[in-house]
């Protein structure tokens, strides 16, 4: 499938889940943002809401991420069509490109539904995020985003960081040879990112560089806690349990029976 060519520009991308942080990427001089939810979770789809202001706030490059859940990235056919009425809003509030990676079960690009989210695309660039480090087969996997058209690649080289990864992300920079932007992300610091560079070759590369800031409020609780502290795998999700449903319903309609 052919699209639109990229230039290769040096670029800094910057993963961020607000709009102040949105400002804070475009006052410290980067080219685009990645625009995500729960970061803590390795990222979800924003609001619409949130892609409206970021993109009356910034004029650098906005992204954003396509990702219905946490976890890994097996989509059932109802989560499929969140991301295409997610990539339909994206065009229609003036993103410039869209992030997302799906996956067989078998470890492999799942080409078909890429190339239909492409298709819903429309003119936005479209980058294929670190789903990519969990494939069976990165060599594989880059030659199939690039037969389908995909514009970019976010990942670590399949390690915890991008300087981890660096050797793989090297030979798929040299494989792309033009045909897609190799972007690395994953642990990119001030303080490595020229080592990461010169070991690579890129031209782009993805950080989040975030620092912690005290909220306002003067009154504060630390109980009870606002979130879960369990940790879940990747391959685990937590879902509504229609059992334990219809057992409540059933306790609650004796109670007022």
């Amino acid at each position: 499938m052919e699209r639109a060519s990229f230039k290769f520009e040096p670029a800094l991308e910057i993963c961020i889940d607000s709009v102040a942080s949105a400002i804070a990427a475009e006052q410290g001089g980067a080219q685009r943002v990645e625009l995500c939810d729960y970061l803590a979770g390795g990222g979800t789809t924003p609001s619409a809401g949130m892609i409206e202001v970021v993109r009356k706030s910034i004029s650098i490059g906005l992204h954003v991420l396509i990702r219905p859940r946490r976890g890994d990235f097996l989509y059932s056919d109802a989560e499929f069509e969140v991301m295409i009425r997610d990539v339909e809003r994206c065009r229609e509030l003036g993103v410039d490109g869209v992030v997302m990676g799906m996956l067989t079960k078998y470890g492999g690009i799942d080409t078909a539904r890429t190339e239909e989210l492409i298709a819903h695309a429309g003119t936005m660039s479209i980058t294929f995020h670190r789903a990519f480090d969990l494939c069976a087969d990165p060599i594989k996997a880059l030659d199939d985003l690039m037969q389908i058209g995909v514009h970019r690649l976010l990942t670590s080289g399949q390690q915890e960081t991008a300087l981890q990864g660096a050797e793989l992300i090297r030979k798929l920079n040299e494989r792309a040879a033009g045909k897609l932007i190799i972007m690395p992300g994953g642990g990119v610091t001030p303080a490595n990112v020229q080592e990461l560079v010169a070991k690579t070759g890129v031209s782009e590369v993805h950080a989040s560089v975030r620092k912690s800031v005290e909220s306002d409020m003067i009154f504060r609780k630390d109980y009870p806690p606002m979130s879960s502290t369990r940790v879940l795998s990747e391959f685990e999700q937590l879902l509504a349990d229609e059992s334990q449903v219809r057992a409540m319903l059933e306790e609650l309609t004796n109670e007022y029976s």
